[in-house]
């Protein structure tokens, strides 16, 4: 998927919403414990109920590989119903990989030719020939770690370097590598005070925002300061819209909570010429 597709996608679905589909089966409910495939079929509910409200769909891959191979089994037949019943929607394989040479190219592959993502979270402690091997994968987007919404981000990430705060500094790093164009980068609503600065670093590129909800972050601030003139941001919400209910009105629930979300979203979008 293209940037220009996905911005045209916000633009007419006016929402830069991503859901996240981090299925914990303790949490799913207990009708859909009876069904072969329990995951599957509570993501496929959810897709079926909010695809029309969202422009991003976001699998944390721990909570598939913690199931182990029927796990797996689910996450691929739920990016397959994706990418087979809507195509339009933007994939992203929340796995934050990071490592280096052959060990990352076939994190790339397992991600962008196996399982057919249109892009892969990593991590970019170990340097450009960790992330690299994601980025020639020219026609996929590599969404890298910049600024995370947890506590322990302020250990390592704002800590100066070379008189500047480190995050910065892998911002400004990242922007030399190979097909830098397909970078994006993770930033989190808990910290939105930095979005102004990291925007001056890199205007044009999209950021994926978690953190708003649940963990407290301010949507009217993460746009003030992170939106760019094609929006530039892909704002999730995981827990506060696949688990509004535990009845078997899940679906219809999670579509509300979508709902909430996207004409927020409407909202803070500038105006249709």
């Amino acid at each position: 998927m293209t940037t220009q597709a996905l911005v045209s996608e916000i633009q007419k679905k006016r929402s830069f919403l991503c859901i996240g589909l981090d299925v914990d089966v303790t949490k799913i409910p207990t009708h859909l414990l009876e069904l072969e495939d329990p995951i599957f079929e509570f993501n496929k509910a959810i897709i079926d109920a909010t695809h029309h409200l969202c422009v991003a769909y976001k699998p944390n891959i721990a909570f598939y590989e913690a199931y182990g191979l029927k796990g797996w089994t689910a996450l691929q037949k739920t990016i397959n119903y994706l990418n087979i019943n809507h195509p339009e929607i933007f994939t992203i394989a929340d796995a934050k990989r990071g490592d280096i040479g052959n060990t990352s190219s076939m994190y790339a592959k397992a991600f962008f030719e196996d399982l057919a993502f249109d892009s892969v979270t990593v991590a970019p402690y170990m340097g450009k020939d960790s992330i690299e091997p994601f980025l020639e994968f020219t026609e996929k987007h590599t969404i890298m770690l910049a600024l995370t919404s947890n506590t322990g981000a302020f250990d390592f990430q704002t800590l100066t370097a070379n008189g500047q705060p480190l995050y910065q500094s892998v911002l400004e790093t990242s922007k030399e590598w190979k097909n830098a164009q397909n970078l994006m980068y993770v930033v989190g609503a808990t910290k939105a005070s930095y979005f102004a600065e990291i925007r001056n670093i890199v205007p044009d590129s999209f950021l994926l925002v978690p953190g708003v909800g649940a963990q407290g972050g301010s949507l009217e601030e993460v746009c003030k300061y992170g939106m760019n003139v094609q929006i530039g941001l892909l704002v999730n919400s995981s827990r506060g819209i696949i688990y509004a209910s535990s009845g078997r009105d899940f679906a219809i629930k999670a579509a509300e909570n979508a709902q909430v979300l996207q004409l927020e979203m409407a909202g803070l979008m500038p105006k249709d010429p």
